[in-house]
């Protein structure tokens, strides 16, 4: 099966949490909220994969649900930790923008299976 932009693009913004966290806890020596990034960060690609093998519409909208909320819940570490200034500006504002386009094709695609639904 062909992986979908939106399983390309969850996979690399993991893959650039990973390298976020390594930085934070090798660098900055901050481990709290890198773990929690990490956690909810690839919690998001990780859901949508699973999606693929639902049983059924409801449930892979429950999964795609489910990573839409880590996505948010991502953001709101990501702004701790630029606010805090474990992070920059600049390294925020690139993984933020990933994470809101992520957030963006999770509101339509679920927004898309609901409509669909009450069809």
């Amino acid at each position: 099966m062909k992986e979908t932009v939106l399983q390309k693009k969850s996979k690399a913004f993991a893959v650039r949490i990973i390298r976020m966290y390594q930085y934070l806890c090798e660098g900055e020596k901050e481990y709290i909220l890198s773990k929690q990034v990490l956690r909810s960060g690839t919690s998001i690609g990780a859901n949508i994969r699973e999606a693929k093998r639902a049983q059924t519409t409801a449930d892979f909208y429950a999964k795609l649900f489910i990573s839409l909320k880590e996505a948010e819940e991502t953001e709101y570490w990501l702004e701790l930790l630029v606010e805090t200034k474990y992070i920059t500006k600049e390294m925020f504002d690139s993984i933020y923008a990933d994470c809101e386009e992520i957030i963006k094709l999770l509101v339509t695609s679920t927004k898309t299976i609901k409509e669909n639904k009450t069809k």
